[in-house]
């Protein structure tokens, strides 16, 4: 069986150019390689946001995820987002998505924050991992996306009980 290893990408930083890559093709609509180079580049600074984070399955990169300060210009005033969810194609639906988040909100909740954000052009995905829905944002220029929160303090909360 292989075992899948989540890890901060400033720890495996050869894999940067293939979390560019995947981030470039599954969001960069219009958008230039370059900006997505920069902010994985940018997100490799220990115990600081932005981060992004990988799963590894025997040297084999299957899945990332951010925690960026910030993932939606007209939304600043929720603060921080869990973004950039990717699983490589040969992994999927495998429960990889659930255990990359589940790996940020640990990290989010062990780092102080309450609460994280997230938004999403689809609905009903985030919902079965316990995100709850907060209303429609706008992603630049004129897209029409669903905002979610996760708060923390409920999830220790229930992991304690």
């Amino acid at each position: 069986m292989k075992k899948t290893v989540i890890l901060p990408l400033y720890q495996a930083p050869h894999y940067a150019e293939q979390v560019t890559e995947w981030l470039w093709r599954a969001f960069g609509e219009g958008l230039p390689r370059e900006f997505f180079h920069s902010i994985v580049e940018h997100s490799q600074t220990p115990e600081a946001l932005p981060l992004t984070f990988i799963a590894v399955e025997d040297e084999r990169l299957v899945g990332t995820v951010g925690l960026w300060r910030c993932d939606l210009i007209a939304r600043q005033d929720l603060y921080p987002w869990l973004a950039a969810l990717y699983v490589d194609e040969a992994a999927r639906g495998k429960g990889l998505a659930g255990k990359l988040q589940k790996h940020v909100l640990a990290y989010a909740a062990r780092a102080g924050y309450t609460e994280l954000h997230l938004w999403s052009a689809c609905r009903d995905f985030y919902e079965r991992y316990g995100w709850q829905y907060i209303g429609d944002g706008l992603e630049y220029p004129n897209t029409r996306v669903h905002l979610y929160r996760y708060s923390l303090c409920a999830s220790a909360r229930e992991a304690t009980e």
